[in-house]
């Protein structure tokens, strides 16, 4: 008889199970646009030699009494055509099936991740081995030299060995359930050194600025009411996603110019958009933004399981300054104020002391999804949107000439936008539950004005589109 590894999901996964909906099944989409069309063959071949290498991939999720745990199988991914509209729902609960999915269409390798089971750092982990693995078999005489010593992430090959891939590592209990230690002050010497190739939040993206004078409001929003974003649904809850393309010099200039890093200064934009495009704010005049932290800039792991955290910035119209420089300044200050080692540990150890509290832990299942469920929806409520950076990403040669584009989308509770820089180019990748694009039409449009070349691609979503989109 087969003995299955297993373990429970880590402190950031929970939360997906509960949360997850017809209109947002917390799913995402990273994308490698290469320079000819896909073979599913090799792509296929690519993707054996890949799974091999990443044990928690080959997890499916079940439930207990009490949580929910990941366990190994000895299922087989399969490469298919692309057929589904963007980050289609993949767990299943009446269904043993894996937590992830490989397509390609035309020059696009795709991979789509239920996000309880990694995040984006360990999602890029997987598909830029996955582009490596595919462009050795295309091109197999431009590999004769490569060097193998190190692979994308900056991490020695001894470094990606199973236990680290493996289902069971868990950073969170690393970092964060052991009684309290210095592990701030290394944390902090580490994010000054480890300047990651892929990071959430790149480490030098939060460079210093002497522009940082704004005056810093209250991050709590107290007594102010959020500007939540409405609109139609979708016929059929399916995302609907728009895909900008740009040259990340130009808006990176733009990002300087203000003395702000690349994330806040598209945040900015963001908020811009949205004021634009409401129509009026009315008296809901605070616009909030969820942004991802990637963990390990500051703590050390490559174990490709979640392991990010959350933080919020904002800002209310019509309480002083409103022009975009103060806009970015402010938003700034807030950023660069939570996300540091010491106010990350802080927060993360909060939140794993609640999870561990024994009375909790004897709740079942059931009943622990209704509170965390009905803990997302308060949170959403305070939130108007969300934003996610990847930075930017390097192939080792010879196979980061044979790719263009990286994109990033995710399933959406509200207007988003994921970025990703590669090549030379930014992808800014909108998604929303609505058919709505008026945020969207701002955003270039505030770009374009500062002569950005952005190029521009809309998923067809409403009945009128895709009757008139043909054969």
């Amino acid at each position: 008889m087969t003995r299955h590894t297993w373990v429970r999901l880590d402190n950031a996964s929970n939360i997906f199970l509960a949360a997850r909906s017809e209109a947002d099944p917390k799913v995402f989409r990273l994308s490698a646009e290469m320079d000819h069309l896909i073979d599913p063959s090799l792509l296929q071949e690519a993707l054996d030699i890949t799974y091999e290498r990443y044990p928690l991939y080959h997890a499916v999720l079940r439930s207990g009494i009490f949580w929910y745990y990941l366990q190994d199988s000895d299922l087989s991914p399969v490469v298919t055509v692309d057929y589904e509209h963007t980050c289609a729902p993949i767990y299943q609960p009446d269904r043993r099936t894996l937590l992830f999915r490989v397509v390609y269409f035309r020059k696009r390798i795709i991979l789509e991740i239920f996000h309880a089971l990694s995040d984006g750092t360990g999602a890029l982990w997987f598909l830029t081995d996955l582009v490596i693995e595919y462009t050795r078999l295309r091109y197999p005489d431009e590999f004769t030299q490569l060097d193998t010593e190190s692979d994308v992430s900056g991490r020695s090959v001894s470094e990606t060995a199973e236990q680290e891939h493996g289902l069971t590592v868990d950073s969170f209990a690393k970092y964060f359930r052991k009684p309290s230690r210095k592990v701030t002050d290394s944390a902090a010497q580490f994010a000054g050194h480890a300047a990651p190739v892929i990071s959430g939040i790149l480490a030098r993206d939060l460079s210093s600025s002497d522009k940082l004078n704004a005056p810093i409001r209250s991050p709590h929003s107290s007594g102010r009411k959020i500007y939540r974003v409405k609109g139609t649904r979708t016929p059929d809850n399916r995302t609907r996603a728009v895909e900008l393309t740009m040259p990340v010099s130009q808006v990176l200039a733009l990002a300087r110019a203000e003395g702000v890093s690349l994330t806040i200064y598209l945040t900015a934009l963001f908020f811009e958009a949205i004021r634009l495009s409401s129509g009026g704010l009315g008296e809901a005049n605070t616009l909030t933004a969820s942004v991802p932290v990637n963990l390990r800039q500051f703590f050390p792991s490559t174990s490709p399981r979640n392991f990010f955290a959350t933080t919020r910035v904002e800002h209310t119209y019509g309480e002083g300054k409103d022009d975009f420089t103060t806009i970015c300044q402010e938003l700034e200050a807030q950023f660069r104020e939570k996300v540091t080692p010491q106010a990350l540990e802080a927060k993360l150890r909060r939140f794993i002391r609640l999870e561990r509290m024994p009375a909790l832990r004897i709740v079942p299942r059931i009943l622990k999804d209704v509170v965390l469920g009905l803990g997302n929806r308060t949170n959403n409520r305070g939130l108007t949107v969300a934003i996610s950076n990847l930075g930017l990403v390097r192939l080792p040669e010879p196979a980061d000439s044979h790719l263009g584009r990286m994109l990033l989308q995710v399933s959406a509770a509200r207007p988003q936008f994921c970025s990703v820089s590669h090549a030379g180019m930014l992808a800014v990748c909108f998604t929303s539950p609505f058919t709505e694009l008026g945020h969207v039409k701002e955003f270039v449009r505030m770009l374009t004005s500062q002569q950005v070349e952005v190029t521009m691609a809309v998923a067809r979503v409403t009945e009128e589109e895709l009757v008139g989109a043909g054969p």
